[in-house]
């Protein structure tokens, strides 16, 4: 890949393809559900004056997004009738999973939510199902319908639309209830999803060819099963449970060999320092004197708009130099950052400071989350996408929330300047295994 001054161009032009651009869209559809049946319905329970350990419960809705790794294999594997025939498997599942929500959505809007909360509940479940769906379906989507150095733009627009359905689906949705009723806003949301389901008819399916050693592989696993000949109904199953579930984490280690840990071990702890950092941010800034107005004004103005810049930074980056070097440039500026909210915690509170540092943070961690998303993307084979991905997804916060969980119990202890500290040493490992891998050319993308 040419790193000339005048690849430069190009590396911005990659914004104007079709299939980039389409990822706004996408994303949208991807992040609007999310909101609505977390922070916002929980908003509009509490406003029906719910009990608060009733709207608690509601929470537990998000597990779908936690566990979708379990039926990622049936979104890879499994035709959907008539559907199949004329979208093909990505964009059948895509439009399934989008329909699913706006019905959802709409039925949320006309129920009784104090009278009949077991019905929303319920309605709620089958939109994070649903959502969850889209999103395995949308992943493995954007994988195959890009070569990797598109990635990192791809993944860049899929922030910017993610970010902008979070939007609607927290302030638009707050001014819609505020001026009409909440059951108006929820309508007006399930009818937003039309945006993705446009886009999902006007968009090209990918290929996603399954190769002839792919087909060797499950082979080889069903043989070694005992159910080669899958003479029977039970067997068949088993084979196709196999072909499915075993071959997609078999196919990985067979790839990459013993530097397959690595990798896992990399996508596990590289997350870790930003995500243990953001726990406290709300805290830390009250901790300091700073108004709920001003941290609203400072972290979504100044969030939104360096998020989306430093996700398409990152995505010009990956054109421009390949993978691993913003991999690595991310790693190291997320981890420096957290040092800057050190520095915050030492001096007098200042709104100007707050704004520089929470710009530099989410500027860093675009930058870091559209080469990160390039390089899972990069990890996957296209013959098993969406359940290779759901999986990489899923090791990528796990161990982040459990170290997370206990930053609480480091800023009793230590208090905020020590713990910054701290969130910004367990980046490094990060950096570490970015360095290593990249002096292993089976494990560089850019190789």
């Amino acid at each position: 890949m040419s790193n000339t001054s005048g690849s430069w161009h190009s590396a911005f032009f990659v914004y104007t393809r079709p299939r980039v651009a389409a990822m706004i869209f996408l994303g949208f559809s991807a992040g609007l559900p999310f909101s609505l049946i977390s922070t916002t319905l929980s908003a509009w329970l509490a406003d029906e004056h719910v009990d608060l350990s009733v709207i608690g419960y509601f929470s537990l809705v998000g597990v779908a997004y936690s566990v979708k790794v379990l039926w990622a294999p049936v979104v890879d594997r499994l035709p959907l009738p008539l559907l199949d025939s004329w979208l093909g498997r990505r964009r059948s599942w895509m439009l399934s999973a989008q329909l699913g929500i706006a019905v959802g959505l709409w039925a949320i809007s006309g129920a009784d939510v104090v009278g009949h909360l077991a019905d929303v509940a319920l309605l709620a479940v089958l939109v994070a199902f649903c959502s969850a769906t889209q999103d395995i379906a949308i992943d493995a989507y954007r994988i195959e319908a890009a070569a990797v150095r598109f990635q990192g733009a791809m993944a860049a627009m899929y922030v910017f639309g993610y970010r902008l359905s979070l939007l609607a689906a927290g302030a638009g949705v707050f001014y819609i209830a505020e001026f009409a009723s909440w059951r108006l806003a929820y309508q007006v949301m399930a009818a937003s999803m039309l945006l993705g389901i446009i886009t999902t008819l006007l968009v090209k399916e990918p290929s996603h060819k399954q190769a002839a050693e792919e087909r060797q592989l499950e082979a080889s696993l069903e043989s070694a099963l005992g159910i080669a000949d899958l003479s029977s109904p039970l067997k068949r199953l088993t084979g196709w449970l196999s072909d499915a579930v075993l071959s997609p984490f078999v196919e990985f280690f067979q790839r990459n060999g013993r530097t397959g840990l690595l990798i896992l071990l990399l996508i596990a702890v590289y997350k870790m320092s930003d995500i243990a950092m953001g726990v406290m941010a709300n805290p830390f800034y009250l901790e300091l004197g700073f108004s709920k107005k001003d941290i609203a004004d400072v972290s979504k103005i100044f969030g939104f708009f360096m998020t989306i810049l430093g996700t398409s930074l990152g995505g010009v980056l990956v054109m421009k130099f390949g993978i691993m070097r913003p991999l690595l440039l991310g790693a190291v500026i997320v981890a420096a950052t957290n040092l800057l909210f050190a520095a915050l915690a030492v001096v007098e509170p200042d709104t100007r400071l707050l704004a520089g540092v929470i710009s530099a943070d989410n500027l860093s961690g675009g930058i870091a989350s559209a080469a990160f998303i390039a390089y899972l993307s990069s990890l996957t084979n296209t013959a098993y996408t969406a359940t290779q991905y759901a999986l990489f997804s899923s090791l990528m916060t796990l161990p982040a929330k459990l170290i997370g969980s206990i930053s609480g119990e480091v800023v009793a202890q230590f208090g905020y300047h020590a713990f910054f500290v701290y969130s910004a040493v367990i980046g490094l490992p990060g950096v570490v295994l970015v360095l290593v891998l990249m002096r292993l050319p089976t494990a560089s993308p850019d190789k």
